[in-house]
């Protein structure tokens, strides 16, 4: 699938959405229903503001790995990754309604698989949303041969995962690759030998926060 690399400041994605709203509230003025013309006002506002698409400084730093989403660091520790069968640094980013939520790739690299799994829509805070929500996944290979996986997670409100490289694409560090509509979160699946910039509870701006340095 082609890499939506647009740097339009509204997220492509959300225009079926604005539309909606957008429609809903001329016909609800039409009909003189104001009160909830203006909720449908606030309503598009909103949805114009939650696919919001901003301009991302990406560090040039050597080796620095980003944050691929806007948040909070909910999780940082070991764990055990499944798809490359080892021990990794974990670092989950949970997304709220009101963060960006455009993904950005965390660093440049080739992709050597991406996986989908059907599942639940825990609270994307819960432990076990790793395990029992529905995900999409990207297993990155950077050119001095170093893995990593990063995986969208979809949580109690976001029901709609978008992603776009496929097997074999070259990525660039900071730039958009997918979004979650309406809140969830982001894992991270580093090396542990990488050296870590970042501590429970901080907060991320994807794209430019370094999370840490490939050594």
């Amino acid at each position: 699938m082609k890499i939506n690399r647009t740097t339009f400041p509204v997220a492509p994605e959300g225009f079926p959405f604005i539309a909606a709203a957008a429609i809903l509230t001329i016909v609800l003025a039409a009909f003189s229903v104001k009160l909830l013309a203006l909720l449908g006002v606030l309503l598009t506002v909103f949805i114009v503001y939650f696919f919001r698409n901003p301009h991302r400084a990406v560090p040039v730093e050597e080796g620095a790995v980003v944050a691929p989403a806007d948040g909070v660091i909910v999780f940082l520790g070991n764990a055990h990754e499944s798809h490359l069968d080892e021990e990794m640094l974990k670092i989950s980013i949970f997304m709220s309604v009101f963060n960006v939520h455009v993904n950005r790739v965390p660093f440049s690299g080739r992709v050597l698989d991406v996986f989908y799994k059907r599942g639940k829509f825990l609270d994307a805070r819960d432990t076990n949303a790793t395990f029992e929500n529905e995900q999409s996944g990207i297993i990155l290979e950077t050119e001095k041969g170093i893995k990593m996986v990063f995986v969208q997670v979809a949580g109690l409100i976001a029901r709609r995962i978008v992603s776009y490289p496929a097997k074999g694409d070259s990525l660039v560090v900071g730039e958009r690759y997918g979004l979650i509509r309406f809140g969830s979160r982001v894992d991270v699946y580093l090396p542990g030998t990488i050296d870590v910039r970042v501590a429970l509870g901080d907060k991320t701006v994807a794209g430019e926060t370094i999370l840490g340095c490939l050594r």
